[in-house]
Formats: structure tokens, C-alpha cells, sequence
């Protein structure tokens, strides 16, 4: 979506204004037992729609209304960009209007430009994805996430007929995204409320037993003997390995496959030092090192 200028003065005649969003921790609650509703005024380009279903369709989300759309041809744009939505959101989206759109939910309108302080009311306050988030995390109500037009966006009139506004905060020298993505960055935000399961495993990890740990510095050690001589240097760095490895939290597996790496290691290098010797050589020579 575009946006055509700076908030406006709400006793002003209405301006257009995007309906992009620009650029969202609290209680672990999980998914809402109400998914919001995506509601797109007017918009112009079947593929934005189409966009929009398969951003729902990522997010767990369902329900599609659009006011005055275009028509969506089952082999058109829509269809084509909307991916495995077009087996269920994009064909079950229902038309509606404006009107029965602010009479049935609570309703968020999502817009680029916003007031830059509280006189500005058809813009201010306004809340980020994130706070959205938060914020219907706690409110068991129908709620509908409003988009406005490719162009124009949502209009002031419109702005002033909603509950609450939000924004994405982007760059400020062009803080307007198009239809689609700001969709899909707002769905991507309120995910935690959609979202049963994700594909991702679990990234919670556990770190390995201390004693595990321990054994991978005596090896580090053993290994730094043989492949540095200068014990300073030997020092400084087991001391660095240590600080690395205790801001990474190793888990079990991260640390016996170290152990086996250094082990593997260490034993050549103590063949290579034992054939050094055998033979009057020094693997550690100073002028060769600088040469």
C-alpha cells in the first residue's frame, strides 16, 4: 500500500492515508479460543488478496471479509498467489460491508501515518504489533484487523469509526509497506495468539553436565601444549575458550563431539612431537614461524 502524505487535522476534511502498516513480552497465555477476522476495504489488486489468505494461512488464521472486492476468478491472481489458501480461506472469504464490519467486532485499523501526539485523535494513540498483541492477549472478543486500500488506505471518516489503530514502526523516510507485507508482518506478530504448533523443534536446550565441560577444557588444554609452546599465549587462550563456552551454554552432544574433535587432534599432534623428537627436529621454530 501507498500513503499520500502527513496525519492530518481531525476537524479537517478527511485525507487518504495508507492502509499499510509501517515496520510489535508478556504472560505466557498461548493461542486465543477467538481468532481475529482479516477485513480488507476496497482492495484493488486480486493478487494483494491472495497474498493476504496465504499470510492467514501461515498464521493460523481463518476468516477472510472483504469489503466492495474485486472479482476472484478461481484461475486468477488471487488463486495463484494465495498458495494452500486457496483450499480454504480464499474461497470461503465473505463479502461484507463497512457498516456490519464495526457493528460485529472490536476493531483495529492498520495504517502507515499516525498522529505525532495526542491532539492528533483519529491517529493517537496508536499501538505497534507487538502491543497489539499483548493487548488482545488478555481480551476474549471478536476482534477484526482492518486493512484500507492499496492507494489510500483507510480514510479518516473510516479511521474515526474504528476502536484502535496500529502501525508497524519502519524508517521514517519511507515508512509505508504495501498490502501484503504489512499483512503479513502484523499476522506474523500476533502468531503467538493464533498458532497451536509450529515446525520448528523446541529451541529450548540443555547444557551439558558440568563434569562433561571440564573434560573438554583439560582437552583444550592438552591440546594448546602441543600446538603452542608459549605459555602465555596458552593461558590467555584457554581463559578466552572458557568465557566463549560459558555464554554458549554447550549441550551434551556440542560437547562430546568437541571432545572428539580435540582428542583426535591432540593425538597428532603428540605422534608429530614424538617424530620431532625421534629425529632432532623442532615443529616450533621460531624463524621458520616469522619466515
Amino acid at each position: 500500500m501507498t500513503d499520500t502524505g502527513p496525519p492530518v487535522d481531525p476537524d479537517a476534511s478527511p485525507a487518504s492515508e495508507s492502509g499499510s502498516i509501517p515496520g510489535s513480552a508478556g504472560p505466557e497465555s498461548g493461542p486465543r479460543s477467538i481468532d481475529p477476522v482479516v477485513v480488507v476495504v476496497e482492495p484493488e489488486t486480486p493478487g494483494n488478496v491472495g497474498t493476504i489468505a496465504r499470510a492467514m494461512k501461515n498464521f493460523g488464521l481463518t476468516e477472510l471479509k472483504l469489503v466492495d472486492p474485486p472479482e476472484l476468478e478461481p484461475d486468477g491472481e488471487a488463486y495463484g498467489f494465495a498458495g494452500h489458501a486457496r483450499e480454504d480461506v480464499l474461497p470461503n472469504a465473505e463479502t461484507v460491508t463497512f457498516e456490519e464490519v464495526v457493528e460485529t467486532y472490536h476493531t483495529v485499523g492498520c495504517t502507515a501515518i499516525t498522529g505525532e501526539d495526542a491532539r492528533r485523535h483519529v491517529r493517537f494513540p496508536y499501538s505497534t504489533p507487538v502491543e497489539l498483541r499483548e493487548s488482545l492477549r488478555t481480551a476474549e472478543t471478536r476482534t477484526a484487523l482492518v486493512f484500507g486500500r492499496e492507494g489510500t488506505g483507510l480514510d479518516n471518516d473510516e479511521l474515526r469509526r474504528l476502536d484502535e489503530v496500529c502501525s508497524i514502526p519502519a524508517d521514517g523516510e519511507y515508512p509505508v509497506l504495501n498490502l501484503g507485507q504489512a499483512a503479513t508482518v502484523l499476522l506474523y506478530e500476533l502468531r503467538e495468539l493464533t498458532v497451536d504448533e509450529y515446525q520448528l523443534p523446541d529451541v529450548e536446550l540443555e547444557r551439558a553436565a558440568e563434569a562433561d565441560i571440564e573434560r573438554l577444557h583439560d582437552y583444550f588444554e592438552r591440546f594448546l601444549e602441543h600446538a603452542d609452546h608459549r605459555e602465555y599465549r596458552r593461558d590467555r587462550c584457554a581463559t578466552l575458550f572458557r568465557r566463549l563456552l560459558g555464554r554458549a551454554h554447550p549441550t551434551d552432544r556440542e560437547v562430546h563431539t568437541l571432545l572428539g574433535v580435540f582428542r583426535k587432534a591432540t593425538d597428532k599432534l603428540e605422534f608429530a612431537d614424538e617424530l620431532a623428537e625421534t629425529y632432532g627436529e623442532s615443529l616450533y621454530d621460531e624463524d621458520a614461524s616469522r619466515r
